[in-house]
């Protein structure tokens, strides 16, 4: 299953999205984690060292070989030059399983070791970087991870963790769509929820599961503030975490030894992504894919590729679940 993390910048998202990363991956829940922020923390948040984190192998950077692969055999698709962030699979795409091999992952992936023998899979965006300047945009860097999301096949047994661009950024394309729940990191204060505002304005019409998870919460006033902001999309709160002021100041710890009370916290998180898939509309999810790409392509992706991009769509293909594996 997909789960985002949102928030303003400064929030806690990378932090809280590290935390639940960590308890998936303690419980030996196979997981893929995707920093898609243009600031990449995520790597650092999972205990890489920051030199090591800053040359990991970006998704952006990989954009030719992504396209190439996705596109398959195709034949909507006439190169992959005319594909774009928004580009939904067809009959002969390319499907991604996460338990499989393919080029993307060889190319891109780096395991993470946590503690113990706890393991975690990591995909990163990738930096804005000086040669991008006055040239692109950081949605060519995103874009990488939206088509990654539309040929994605998952199954409810492992996970896909995504911790997002900061603010409502994700809007300026139908990713916001892509994940069985989104969870909004925010701090008790005004700013802290106006991301949780403009997600709840913009996603209220494509059935988009959103709950509130506040953070850097101090007592009863901010438990109170925040109920009275977001009412009952508040799920849980987290408080101070030695454990976490640790961490930042790179010190490794066991994670069974992070505070009871935030343990429960992302038990409560874990539950909540569970009941969401559940609810998962293959028809819908396929046909918000279309939705999204028909209006990139008009607005912008024609223009820009020389091409009819809505002949991409293959009108009688439904994304469906990938097969359980096999026992051996």
């Amino acid at each position: 299953m997909k789960i985002a993390f949102v928030g303003k910048g400064g929030s806690g998202k990378t932090t809280v999205s590290s935390l639940f990363v960590r308890h998936l991956a303690h419980r030996s829940i196979p997981v893929t984690a995707v920093d898609a922020d243009i600031n990449q923390h995520l790597g650092a948040a999972l205990g890489l060292a920051e030199e090591h984190a800053a040359v990991l192998p970006p998704l952006g950077g990989r954009l030719p070989l992504i396209k190439e692969y996705l596109r398959g055999d195709n034949p909507r698709i006439l190169s992959a030059d005319t594909m774009i962030k928004t580009t939904p699979p067809g009959t002969g795409s390319r499907l991604v399983r996460l338990d499989e091999d393919n080029p993307i992952f060889a190319e891109c992936a780096e395991e993470v070791r946590l503690d113990g023998d706890a393991t975690a899979r990591l995909l990163v965006t990738g930096p804005f970087t000086e040669d991008d300047l006055g040239v692109s945009c950081y949605h060519s860097k995103t874009g990488a991870v939206e088509l990654l999301l539309n040929h994605l096949v998952d199954r409810r047994d492992e996970y896909v963790v995504v911790d997002m661009t900061a603010g409502s950024d994700s809007f300026a394309s139908g990713m916001f769509t892509r994940f069985d729940m989104t969870f909004v990191v925010a701090e008790p204060t005004r700013k802290g929820v106006s991301v949780y505002r403009q997600y709840r304005e913009y996603a209220r019409d494509f059935g988009v599961a959103l709950r509130v998870v506040g953070n850097k919460v101090q007592g009863p006033d901010d438990i109170e503030f925040l109920r009275g902001e977001v009412g009952e999309d508040l799920l849980v709160t987290l408080g101070h975490s030695d454990w976490v002021r640790a961490l930042e100041r790179g010190e490794q710890r066991p994670f069974g030894t992070l505070e009871d009370s935030n343990q429960r916290a992302l038990r409560v998180l874990h539950a909540a992504a569970d009941a969401a898939y559940s609810r998962r509309d293959w028809q819908r999810y396929t046909q918000q894919m279309v939705h999204f790409h028909l209006k990139n392509a008009a607005s912008w992706g024609n223009e820009r590729t020389g091409a009819d991009l809505a002949a991409q769509v293959d009108p009688g293909f439904v994304l469906r679940e990938a097969p359980s594996p096999q026992p051996a």
